[in-house]
């Protein structure tokens, strides 16, 4: 694209809304995330940093840790750029190993710990991934997965071993060779490894730490579209997101982020678990999360913010005895991974008081890059019914696309979403066909449909390649989505097209039931009927149990999709 044609988005209208005191650029003062930790060490050393399980740990503690794993990795064979899997669940051990990684300029590979079989050993092989950190109950699958291949380390670790405080004394251990099995794969067990590597007075070896364009993470996409790919995050991305998140929610001492969202995520990596901990303030832990823990750890450990999918919100919606008082501490709530109904929002602040904030980000984006501004409430986009995500954080630039000829759209009609900043990945890991089809002159291609209004509310239609074409009419599965949560008894739905002989595709919805609520798929129809046009109500709905879910809680529409391709609907013809 020509520069004239984005001088338009690049102006940042959308800096208007900014909460104070955030301006039009990601403050980026550190060399890398490590750098941005040891500081915060230095200045605040007796400061909480993590909980878990009702246990504090200072700042100071967790380096001790980080340093203690960082010379294993060294004594193991890690060098500078050496990938790490870290294949755990929401466990302090989870933030230890990104630090520890970080000082010594290696890059962690975050890993969904339920991935097994084929689906670990594909990431594993495309990343050539060296040692991976799992939990002991998984020891003997990925021994057996990954047997020879790359790995040739494993670190186990439990829920149990950083309930206590890693300060105390530890029994006598030796840094003696792991011994390879069977597999080929050495091991060792966390707790009298970091032992035999702990010091009373850690040295940070300065000439092994990162740079801002070295990398940082890595973290696959989904793979729905597709093979999984490897984006690179590098520290620059990381901190461009970290210190403008945090920076939009104002967070400090006395801040305390409950880490729902899962780590292995990139949402949980950089949005929370990172920002918690470059900036002063508590990241806290609950292991593999439930409505019944959330509500415990937001009541009892005083919970500011937080950042989780909106099943995570439905499933609070869901829990009989959660009440607004036990959300007291709340500052400021955020949802990423999928838009928001409207309906939604409003049914959780008519609950416990508080608006839930949409945020946007992807695997490429190193997480959050849009966002509601706090002590704000989203507009719907009149055209669509759809709830805006947000504005662009600062030094993004956004724009959108014509997606038939790639020009330039300005007059807030609908197009393909394009993002370009500090944020955005410099690509995919071995994949130079994946890179020319993913980004145009540094602009990403999101295969996100959206409108931006003119003062920069941007609003998500939906993915490029969930467009229903009915009769020949155009069809978001949002916006009817959207219209199925408006029915009190409907708790998520999802919207797909099914083939069809006479339209071409039809509409087909399936929704799960809020609890002790009923409603058929006639009802639901004759809902949809009355609030949309006739080419975009659903002719079928699906009322099922629970609807099918990715690991990080976003509905997938494509197993919905696929598994009414062997039986073509047959409607009336209407």
């Amino acid at each position: 694209m020509a520069a004239e044609e984005t001088s338009t988005t690049t102006q940042h209208v959308w800096t208007r809304l900014y909460p104070a005191g955030v301006g039009a650029t990601p403050e980026i003062n550190d060399e890398s995330a490590a750098h941005a930790w040891n500081a915060r060490v230095d200045a605040h050393p007796d400061q909480t940093a993590v909980a878990y399980r009702g246990t504090t740990y200072t700042t100071t503690a967790i380096d001790r840790e980080a340093e203690a794993l960082a010379t294993g990795f060294l004594e193991r064979g890690l060098t500078k750029s050496s990938i790490v899997g870290v294949y755990l669940q929401n466990v302090p051990q989870f933030a230890v190993a990104l630090l520890a990684a970080w000082k010594i300029g290696v890059v962690p590979l975050v890993l969904n710990p339920m991935y097994r079989g084929r689906e670990l050993r594909a990431l594993i092989d495309d990343s050539a991934a060296s040692a991976i950190i799992c939990d002991e109950g998984d020891l003997a699958q990925v021994r057996e997965t990954l047997a020879g291949g790359s790995v040739t380390w494993v670190l186990t670790t439990n829920d149990d071993e950083c309930a206590t405080d890693p300060t105390l004394d530890t029994p006598d251990a030796s840094p003696a060779e792991a011994a390879p099995t069977e597999s080929g794969i050495a091991g060792d067990s966390w707790a009298p490894f970091l032992a035999a590597h702990r010091t009373e007075a850690p040295t940070r070896r300065t000439e092994l730490l990162p740079g801002l364009d070295d990398a940082a993470l890595l973290t696959y996409t989904s793979g729905t579209t597709g093979p999984a790919k490897g984006a690179v995050g590098t520290h620059r991305n990381v901190l461009a997101v970290a210190r403008s998140y945090g920076a939009w929610m104002s967070l400090g001492e006395g801040d305390v982020m409950l880490a729902i969202a899962p780590l292995f995520h990139i949402t949980g990596a950089v949005a929370c678990a990172a920002t918690s901990l470059i900036f002063p303030i508590t990241l806290d832990f609950i292991g593999r999360v439930n409505a019944e823990k959330i509500i415990s750890a937001i009541r009892d450990d005083k919970v500011t913010v937080t950042i989780g999918s909106i099943t995570v919100y439905n499933a609070l919606l869901e829990h009989e005895s959660a009440t607004a008082e036990d959300m007291q501490s709340v500052r400021y709530l955020y949802s990423g991974g999928a838009p928001v109904p409207p309906a939604t929002v409003e049914r959780f602040r008519n609950r416990f008081g508080h608006y839930i904030h949409n945020i946007y980000g992807m695997t490429e984006t190193a997480s959050a890059v849009i966002g509601v501004p706090p002590n704000t409430e989203a507009p719907v986009d009149p055209a669509t019914d759809t709830l805006a995500i947000g504005v662009p954080f600062p030094g993004l630039e956004a724009r959108i696309v014509d997606v038939a000829d790639g020009t330039v759209i300005t007059d807030s009609t609908a197009g393909e979403l394009e993002l370009r900043g500090p944020q955005i990945t410099p690509g995919y890991l071995g994949k130079p066909e994946a890179n020319e089809a993913a980004f145009d002159d540094g602009w990403l291609r999101t295969g996100d449909v959206g409108v931006m209004d003119e003062v920069g509310w941007i609003y998500l239609v939906d993915r490029i390649k969930d467009q229903i074409n009915a009769s020949g009419y155009k069809v978001w599965p949002r916006e009817v989505e959207d219209v199925l949560y408006e029915h009190p008894a409907v708790l998520e739905a999802a919207v797909v097209g099914q083939p069809d002989d006479y339209r071409g595709e039809t509409v087909v919805a399936y929704v799960s039931l809020r609890a002790g609520q009923d409603a058929s798929p006639d009802e639901l129809i004759a809902f949809t009927k009355e609030r949309l046009a006739a080419y975009k109500y659903p002719r079928i709905v699906h009322v099922m149990s629970d609807l099918p879910k990715t690991h990080t809680g976003k509905i997938q529409r494509r197993m919905l999709r696929d598994s009414g391709k062997d039986n073509p609907a047959t409607q009336e013809k209407q």
